[in-house]
């Protein structure tokens, strides 16, 4: 009925198994393939406090700039629409 398609760039690999128990989906058979997880080291301290600074520095910038646009859009309604 159907043709099963095959793409050039599957590798096989299982990115995220949605073989879930509990799911209607669920067969219990089917044996997870390729399930070695990669080992990731941890960040070093100069890493880790360098992406919390980072963070923190684009958080306060988007704080700023909607604050500033707040701000003008008062003093727009205050000289400019309420008169």
């Amino acid at each position: 009925m159907f043709k099963k398609r095959k793409y050039d760039d599957d590798d096989g690999r299982v990115i995220a198994p949605m073989n879930v128990d509990g799911m209607p989906w669920y067969q219990k058979g089917v044996r997870q393939q390729n399930t070695e997880v990669e080992q990731i080291e941890p960040l070093t301290k100069k890493e880790s406090l360098s992406i919390t600074f980072h963070a923190i520095i684009a958080g306060l910038s988007v704080a700023l700039i909607i604050g500033l646009a707040g701000f003008l859009f008062i003093l727009f309604c205050i000289h400019v629409w309420f008169r």
